[in-house]
């Protein structure tokens, strides 16, 4: 078993991804997002689940915006269009799966689904 307590981890004051394990089944990424900061209109290859662990977001999708605080679980189906807006400072969590999904990776690129970014990953507690 590994384990994180996401309101501990560092924040690094910079929207900076934090992939917190990878497989072939799913990767978890833990983002921070300052007051304003957005992530334009953008689509993964991955069914993608998004948990509010806190702060408070606005997402729109196909026009429609809702507003999205602490506790909130939203899942968006692969290559699904989305607009997320931080209302406040805000940590998200983030489940791709599977990983890497069909058409993630261009020709040539390592496929390798627990290879993990050296200097974007949150160590589990011991």
């Amino acid at each position: 078993m590994e384990r994180w307590h996401l309101p501990s981890i560092d924040v690094s004051g910079k929207r900076e991804p934090r992939v917190l394990f990878s497989r072939p089944e799913c990767r978890a990424v833990l983002l921070d997002l300052q007051e304003g900061e957005e992530m334009g209109d953008h689509r993964v290859h991955e069914r993608t689940i998004v948990e509010v662990v806190s702060g408070r977001l606005e997402v729109t999708v196909d026009g429609d915006s809702v507003e999205c605080d602490s506790g909130t679980l939203l899942a968006f189906e692969p290559g699904e269009t989305r607009r997320v807006l931080a209302l406040t400072p805000a940590r998200i969590v983030l489940l791709l799966t599977p990983w890497p999904g069909d058409g993630h990776f261009r020709a040539g690129e390592s496929t390798d689904s627990e290879r993990m970014p050296a200097n974007a990953i949150a160590q589990p507690l011991r």
